[in-house]
């Protein structure tokens, strides 16, 4: 049997920009990319913490050591700068292997969307 876990999480970052005249997608700061184990195209799950607004989209890498999280086409509807997100990855695995599987976990500066030490 196969399950579904929870891969990555950046928890509490703020949107840094919102871009309605784009493509789609969700550009996050390189650093924080490699730190949650997150890489381009890879399907993401959004929650703002702000208004609810839960959606999926992909993922753009944006500058590293920028900070920025930037919603673009649709998604830019669904939070505004300021807001703060949690971006969360799924992999799916072997129900005894899921038993053991460790997600990695970011916590940034909720301010700077910088990684804390």
């Amino acid at each position: 049997m196969l399950v579904e876990v929870l891969k990555s999480k950046i928890h509490r970052v703020k949107v840094t920009e919102a871009n309605l005249d784009y493509i789609g997608s969700i550009t996050i700061d390189e650093d924080l990319m490699e730190a949650a184990n997150m890489i381009p195209n890879e399907k993401v799950f959004v929650v703002n913490n702000n208004n609810g607004a839960r959606f999926e989209t992909y993922i753009i890498k944006g500058e590293r050591g920028s900070g920025v999280i930037c919603l673009n086409g649709a998604a830019a509807r669904l939070a505004q700068k300021g807001d703060i997100v949690i971006i969360m990855t799924f992999a799916t695995m072997d129900f005894e292997e899921a038993k053991t599987f460790k997600p990695t976990v970011v916590f940034p500066d909720t301010e700077t969307n910088k990684l804390v030490d």
